[in-house]
């Protein structure tokens, strides 16, 4: 842990900025721009900007992170969505060492021409074969952001529509925009509100897409799927769920919040993203094998994009493989614990808003309190994600404690105690 003294007057100027301010300006002399700049300066002057910090060994439980000042940090780290531990598994590595040496570096061109590796074709069976069900295909992306963003700009075409929860992630609401079709939202989580939505589109002659998460990556808490999935189908419309946050942790077998609510025959479309629970990066869609074979010719951000790097894509056959068999289930079961854990500590003390999963918020409300609060979480000894408007409503800035299956209790227990002294010295405990 690293003291040192505040400058009161440099972050009351720093403070005083919000990241909002600086993304519109109205004219050609790139005000914005240097505003941001002008920002950017204050925050490093005051040995406060915690952003881009160097990592500098795997994203374990415990991590060492360097900022640009060259200031040094020991930490409990929450802020990686690392949630079973696969980036650093020894056979995880042992497998994407074996397909460095077989493949190469990078695929070196698009999956349609020249960019696909037996390793993919391999990762793309052992999907299929996860879920169980026949007739299903899988698309690969180089990330997830680029999997919603294709396969729904592919799907949709003008004059359709696309219907998303008011808590969306942005690759979602980038697809329905890059779509051209028409956006509707509906309240988070709110079926009934959605119906009403439903209700007033066209669903007999033009195509409807209703999206949702199978874990919400800003509150923590699950997808309504059974009820937003039986009234979607009411008007007809298809159901894309992205299991970005839920899939090898959730569900007894670890097929997502589609199996633990019952849907996966239900559900017309699945994203999966591997920079989470399996570790390494890139996504992909998995549905009927008619789908997946029209969205790898027209999904604009798999057509023009590299292929998967065939070295991580050997780490994540493995990781599947293990989070499949015994190992996932011993770790499904520790980061259910592990979460659970780290709620007991804070509820009541501090505002966990509907957290139900491995993901933990605590609600701060003041989008101003974010760069000092998150210099002082540092300093304290744990490295978190804090999220501030626009990402979320305004005034409802967060920290999340991304909860793993490798943290241990003393870890947990730490984590709690920083937070909430946290929560003391920026004044939002609860009264």
């Amino acid at each position: 842990m690293t003291e040192r003294a505040d400058k009161p007057e440099m972050m009351e100027e720093y403070t005083d900025y919000t990241l909002d301010m600086f993304s519109r300006s109205v004219g050609r002399d790139h005000a914005e721009i240097r505003q941001f700049a002008k920002w950017r300066k204050l925050v490093e002057g005051a040995d406060s900007y915690t952003f881009e910090v160097s990592h500098l060994a795997a994203q374990r439980p415990k991590v060492a992170i360097r900022r640009e000042s060259g200031e040094e940090f020991d930490l409990i780290s929450f802020a990686s969505y690392n949630y079973l531990g696969y980036s650093y598994h020894p056979e995880v590595l042992a497998a994407a060492k074996e397909a460095l040496d077989l493949y190469g570096l990078g695929a070196t061109g698009s999956p349609l021409l020249n960019g696909t590796f037996q390793i993919h074709k391999l990762l793309e069976e052992r999907i299929v074969d996860f879920f169980g069900q026949e007739d299903y295909g899988v698309s690969l992306f180089s990330s997830g952001y680029g999997a919603n963003v294709g396969v729904i700009s592919a799907f949709i075409h003008k004059g359709d529509h696309v219907v998303l929860d008011r808590s969306s992630h942005a690759s979602l609401i980038d697809g329905a925009i890059l779509s051209q079709g028409k956006i509707s939202l509906f309240r988070h989580n709110d079926v009934e509100f959605l119906e009403k939505v439903l209700k007033r589109l066209d669903h007999k002659n033009s195509r409807i897409l209703v999206c949702c998460e199978g874990v919400y990556s800003t509150d923590g808490d699950y997808g309504h799927l059974k009820a937003i999935g039986e009234v979607s189908k009411k008007y007809g419309a298809t159901v894309l769920v992205d299991e970005a946050h839920s899939l090898l942790v959730a569900g007894e077998n670890g097929r997502g919040v589609c199996e633990e609510q019952g849907v996966l025959d239900e559900v017309d479309m699945i994203i999966a993203t591997f920079s989470k629970s399996f570790g390494g990066v890139g996504g992909c869609l998995y549905a009927k094998k008619d789908i997946t074979n029209y969205i790898n010719y027209y999904a604009r951000s798999r057509m023009f994009s590299c292929a998967l790097d065939p070295a991580v894509t050997g780490g994540l056959v493995k990781a599947l493989e293990l989070a499949a068999g015994e190992d996932g289930r011993r770790k499904r079961k520790r980061i259910i614990d592990n979460a659970n854990y780290l709620r007991s500590k804070l509820e009541g003390k501090v505002d966990i808003g509907s957290s139900t999963s491995w993901i933990v918020p605590v609600i701060y409300g003041d989008e101003r309190l974010t760069l000092p609060l998150s210099d002082y979480l540092q300093r304290q000894g744990i490295d978190i994600s804090l999220m501030m408007f626009p990402a979320v409503p305004k005034n409802r800035s967060r920290i999340r404690a991304f909860v793993t299956s490798e943290h241990s209790l003393e870890q947990l227990e730490k984590g709690a105690e920083v937070l909430l002294k946290a929560a003391d010295k920026f004044n939002f405990l609860l009264e």
